[in-house]
């Protein structure tokens, strides 16, 4: 019985672990988090100068990936460290949904 508990435990956690990991954050708990974003990313994701990166419509994982990467210090940026070092999981997959939900910048087609 013990063992049984015990696989079906590590088995829930592997299961959380991966939700987590692949995505699936909430957009409207996301948009509340950003506020501190807007300062360089600007309130639409676009950016408030040409240096800051547009993140509206970028592709989830991808943001969350990159977030995961500033706050192990796999990405080396002193801005970007100190707004992501408090960042939970479930901080970093909402504000990577909220962002992904945005439009983003079209271009035009030669």
């Amino acid at each position: 019985m013990r063992i049984l508990l015990l696989a079906a435990t590590m088995t829930a956690g592997l299961i959380v672990n991966n939700v987590a990991l692949a995505g699936g954050g909430d957009p409207e708990l996301g948009r509340t988090k950003s506020m501190t974003c807007t300062a360089c990313h600007g309130p639409d994701g676009r950016g408030t100068a040409p240096i800051y990166p547009v993140l509206a419509g970028q592709h989830e994982e991808y943001l969350a990936h990159a977030l995961r990467q500033y706050r192990s210090g796999e990405r080396d940026n002193a801005i970007m460290a100190g707004f992501v070092n408090g960042l939970s999981d479930n901080d970093i997959a909402d504000l990577a949904a909220w962002f992904a939900s945005m439009d983003g910048l079209e271009t035009a087609v030669p």
